[in-house]
């Protein structure tokens, strides 16, 4: 996924037909699904957050609109790598070092 804070906000517009700067969280996952990247005006400005799998994908709703309405525990399961609709984890991570 190459596209940053101007890709990702025309999509947001484009596509989802809501405008980036609606204070709501936009959350993009890249092909192999082990890349999302989370798009967020904070009032001031915009935030981009990036988060790679090491190992595994990400869970990710299935929608024919293409958008979900997630609650934060919703988010927070799928950024831990968590199957958010089956709460249990995907891959123990280990140790490092």
């Amino acid at each position: 996924m190459r596209k940053g804070f101007d890709g990702l906000a025309v999509m947001t517009q484009q596509v989802l037909g809501q405008s980036p700067h609606s204070g709501a969280l936009f959350a993009f996952r890249g092909k192999r699904g082990d890349l999302v990247k989370l798009l967020w005006f904070d009032g001031q400005s915009m935030c981009l957050f990036s988060k790679r799998m090491d190992r595994g994908r990400f869970v990710w709703p299935s929608t024919k609109t293409g958008s979900v309405v997630m609650t934060a525990a919703q988010l927070s399961m799928l950024l831990e790598g968590i199957d958010w609709r089956r709460p249990e984890r995907t891959f123990t991570p280990s140790l490092a070092g």
